[in-house]
């Protein structure tokens, strides 16, 4: 019995989309037969058989799989497998009729797409968002955007959060905010001012910073800051590490450090991984309140909103109910908001 194994394809992803089988379950392949699709953050990969016999699927088509894990097997009546002749293998090349997939050759019998302009795709294998695109009706989602996706599907399939806001008055946090520009000579916001005020509260609310496992609880020994940034080009999530000891200048230099990071994507893998807390970042003109999601491996999200009425701003905070409590977030929230008021 073989098995057929997800290839390492992308060193940047940790899982790829199985997009659909090009074989049926029970059927006859031959080895080097094309039997499925996978896709990466940056390509569709075809996956061939390494042997030959009956193609039994393990994955349903749609579901996120590994590299190395076991998708396939691939054995049985081995006797039938070597008499039958051989598949036909498609290259790719516009003298080659491609392989069609059934969703595909629907589409194009729908719109009238002909053999030919199959051809003209110099693909081994046609896929009905092949065909969308070459009508213009879809767009490949961007790389940032696909793991912004999966982060909010695991999201709410796993974690069952809870929202609560509280009104604060910024007036005086702004105000500190424009001394402190002045004084360490770097642009301190309100991204600023919240990753300090959420650090303070690390020691007293360590729950808040921990990873729930089962029914154990992981709390973490500093206050590692998320902070999500979106100026076009994604979302990115980049971590202040252990902000409760960093100065302000320091993290007004990281945070600069990193907004100009995310305009062309230029992260190191480290920047943007180990947040024990989320802060979420909404402060564009005419938005009153934001609901984060929970990120996988946090329990909290943090959302900050511009103040809209004077100086009053409604801040929010999404939780992971079976960790956190509305009196426990409530003592949190009541707790960030006196430490941000009292800013002068």
């Amino acid at each position: 019995m073989a098995e057929l194994r997800v290839p390492k394809l992308n060193t940047n992803d940790g899982e790829y989309l199985l997009v659909e089988w090009l074989v049926e379950d029970g059927a006859q392949v031959h080895e080097d037969d094309l039997v499925a699709l996978v896709e990466t953050s940056k390509a569709a990969e075809e996956l061939a058989a390494d042997a030959t016999g009956v193609l039994r699927h393990g994955v349903v088509a749609g579901a996120w799989c590994r590299p190395d894990q076991v998708i396939a097997t691939i054995g049985g009546e081995a006797a039938a497998a070597q008499a039958a002749p051989p598949a036909p293998r498609h290259a790719a090349g516009r003298d080659v009729p491609p392989l069609v997939t059934a969703p595909a050759q629907a589409f194009a019998d729908e719109h009238g797409i002909t053999g030919d302009q199959l051809r003209e795709l110099g693909l081994k294998v046609v896929r009905k968002a092949d065909l969308e695109r070459l009508l213009g009706h879809v767009r490949d989602l961007p790389k940032v955007q696909r793991a912004v996706a999966r982060a909010v599907e695991l999201s709410h399939r796993s974690i069952p959060a809870a929202y609560l806001a509280v009104r604060m008055d910024l007036a005086g946090a702004i105000e500190h905010a424009r001394a402190e520009t002045r004084a360490v000579r770097r642009p301190v916001g309100l991204a600023e001012i919240f990753v300090q005020a959420v650090a303070g509260l690390h020691e007293r609310f360590p729950l808040f910073f921990a990873t729930l496992d089962g029914d154990q609880v992981r709390l973490s020994r500093t206050a590692d800051i998320g902070v999500t940034l979106d100026l076009g080009e994604g979302l990115y999530v980049p971590v202040l590490r252990d902000a409760a000891r960093r100065t302000t200048k320091e993290l007004a230099s990281a945070l600069m450090r990193y907004r100009l990071a995310a305009t062309t994507g230029d992260f190191r893998p480290s920047d943007l991984s180990g947040a024990t807390f989320v802060i979420t970042l909404h402060t564009e003109g005419g938005v009153v309140m934001a609901i984060p999601f929970v990120f996988p491996g946090t329990t909290c999200a943090l959302a900050v909103t511009a103040p809209r009425e004077g100086s009053a701003a409604d801040i929010g905070l999404a939780y992971d109910h079976r960790l956190i409590n509305g009196r426990d977030a409530a003592l949190f929230m009541n707790a960030l908001k006196a430490a941000v008021e009292g800013l002068s």
